[in-house]
Parts: structure tokens; sequence; C-alpha cells
């Protein structure tokens, strides 16, 4: 199959030209950069404006010096962002199964889906603090309705998945997609996909067998057989566990809605609000596990998910939140010594001015990874 990546510069991340003119746009829009400023520097007051302003001001002097992917994750990304939001949001943050990652090859990374943003995120920055080569993602283009967002989610290295499209075009796309990952593989880069289309809002964590269909839909034509594609593919499953989900409360109320009226029309700003939410707010304790390569000889999209959800629900870190929310809904305390110490009180007061539902949701959200880990 002939790779010329030019021909896919509408979904692919910017290279080139299209680097340097996105930095002079954003650099161009220094009032969006102090948006972004206010998202990760919380508080109110001139010290904390003035910290905003410094903020600015010298991400504008290291975009100068940015012309590439690289550059951006490494000196604004990763280099800085990242690391402001986990000094400040989390209690920690930790990485295992690094060591399984061959420089020398590429990886099709495929993770649960908790956060719009920040679960590539934080799998490039534990690449990036491990010197292991970064990924490109994917992403729908439903979040990317301003040229500020495009830009910054492009240089990014993402891979924009068009959602809206009538049913030949989408089935066309969807195989230039499929190219494109395919290709981007075989050529040396890695690539985050999430398990399925949109958050998991209850906790249950599914791989979509389409997604793993999508994948050989490009290849194919090349009459490489679907066991081929996905050992070529280096498909690596990745479990990211935050303690505390700021938008919980947020998906539990789209949800609960979502049930009751048949559908959920979200207001225009509604992903970018959950984005900064899920970037500024307190995430506790954040680990991802990194798992094992599939090296079956796999012959079905069902019985790759299969896999994928099996390393996802067993490699998931579960926290004294989900092993209390569990024995919660189970009128129990049979596993209290996994939640010694846990404030159940707190927790309890942090939702009592829900409704029913929506107490309901956010506490079986907590509780389904148990129900995974343990395959009930």
């Amino acid at each position: 199959m002939n790779f010329d990546r030019s021909q896919y510069s509408d979904i692919a991340p910017y290279v080139g030209k299209d680097v340097d003119d996105a930095i002079v746009r954003i650099s161009n829009n220094p009032q969006l950069l102090y948006a972004f400023a206010s998202a990760l520097i919380k508080g109110e007051g001139a010290e904390v404006e003035a910290k905003r302003k410094q903020f600015v001001v010298y991400v504008l002097e290291l975009l100068k010096s940015v012309h590439s992917y690289d550059d951006f994750q490494h000196k604004i990304t990763s280099g800085l962002f990242l690391k402001v939001v986990v000094a400040n949001t989390m209690e920690s943050f930790t990485v295992s199964g690094l060591e399984k990652i061959d420089n020398n090859k590429s990886y099709l990374f495929i993770s649960n889906h908790r956060d719009i943003v920040l679960d590539c995120a934080l799998l490039d920055y534990a690449l990036f603090l491990a010197n292991k080569p970064l990924c490109e993602m994917a992403i729908g283009d439903n979040l990317l309705k301003h040229q500020f967002l495009l830009d910054l989610f492009k240089l990014n290295g993402a891979i924009i998945v068009k959602r809206d499209l009538p049913v030949r075009e989408k089935y066309i796309e969807t195989v230039r997609l499929s190219e494109y990952f395919y290709n981007t593989i075989q050529g040396g880069k890695n690539i985050w996909l999430a398990q399925k289309s949109g958050r998991s809002k209850d906790g249950i964590d599914v791989t979509h067998p389409a997604i793993i269909k999508m994948l050989y839909l490009g290849p194919k034509k090349d009459k490489l057989s679907f066991s081929e594609v996905i050992k070529n593919c280096h498909i690596v499953p990745v479990a990211i566990s935050y303690e505390n989900d700021p938008n919980a409360i947020n998906k539990a109320r789209e949800e609960v809605k979502t049930k009751e009226e048949g559908s959920y029309s979200k207001k225009p700003m509604e992903d970018v609000i959950s984005m900064i939410k899920g970037i500024r707010e307190w995430k506790g304790r954040v680990h991802i596990a990194i798992g094992d390569e599939l090296t079956g000889d796999y012959q079905t999209p069902e019985g790759v998910a299969k896999e994928v959800d099996r390393q996802i629900h067993t490699n998931y870190t579960l926290w004294p939140n989900n092993w209390f929310c569990y024995d919660y809904l189970k009128s129990s305390d049979e596993n209290k010594s996994k939640y010694e110490g846990f404030d159940k009180d707190a927790f309890l007061a942090s939702i009592n001015h829900l409704n029913d539902e929506v107490k309901d949701f956010v506490i079986n959200s907590y509780a389904n990874p148990v129900k995974s880990f343990l395959g009930e």
C-alpha cells in the first residue's frame, strides 16, 4: 500500500509549514493562551493574575522555537503543561509496564477512555519521562469546532476522526483512517486509540469490536489477513485509573437525562468545559498500567476486543473509593480492609446534594471497575 502522507493532511497531525502556520495563529491570540493559563493556574487576586500573564509570556517565547510535533510536545505539552497539571491536581502520578516498550518498535496503544484530553496526554507524558517515542492520537472532530482547539490538538499529534457523515462517506473515511493508522505504525510511529467512541461514563471499560474492525479495512486491500494486520499493529492495552474523576457528576447527569428523555443534547461549549474541568480539578492518585502486546493468532475483532478488555480490567488500579462504593452497593463491609482510612462520610457528603438517580450513577461508576476486575 503506497503511503503519501499529503493525501491525509485533513486528518493527520500538522507537519512542516502547517506547524509554523499554526504557531503563528496561536501566538497572535494571547487572550486564548491566557484562558488556557487560567485553567492551569487557579485562584484569584493580583498575584494569580501576574502568574498567568508570566505563563503566557513564557509560552509565547517557547513557541518561537517550535517547528514540529516533537518540539511542541517536548517544550510545551510534556515539557511544561503536563508538569503543571501533575503538580497541581494529583497526589501522585505513577506508571507501570514501561520496560515492555521497545524504542525500536511502534505500537498501537488501545486505552480505556475517561478524560477527553488527559488519557492520551498522560501516556505521552509517561513516555516522554522515560525517553520513549511519543504517540499520535485519534480524536473526534466534534471536539475541534474552534480553530484554536484544532491547532492545539493537531500540534499535539491529533488524528481527526470525522463523526457526522452520510453512511457512504463515513465508510470511505473509515477506510482512509484505517490506511493512515496502519501505515503510520508501519512507518515507525506510535498511535493512541480509545477502546470506544466517547468516554466511559459508567466506569465500565469495554472495547467496541468496530474499532478493531476499522484497523483491517485499509490493509485488507493488499490481501493481508486479519491476523497479520493485528500482529503488525503491535497492539498494547493501556489502563488509566483516576482516583477521582472531576467529571463524574457531569457524566452521571448526562447519562441519567439520556435515560429519562431518550437523548441528550450538549450545550455548545460543554465539551470544552469538560476538558477544562478534567485538566484543572483534583484527581488524587493517577496510575497508568501498560499491558502486554497482543501476539496471538487473532481471527476476529471480538477476540481482540476480549483480550484488550481482559488486560484493562485486570491492570486497572482499584482505589479505596472503588472498593468502598462496591461494598456500599451491596450493603457490605466485606472489603473494608481495602479502604481503611478512606473518608467515607466526606465522599458521601460530596454527592448527597444530588438526586437519587444521579447519586446512584456516580456510586456505580466508581464500583463498576471492581465488578469488571472480579468478572461480575
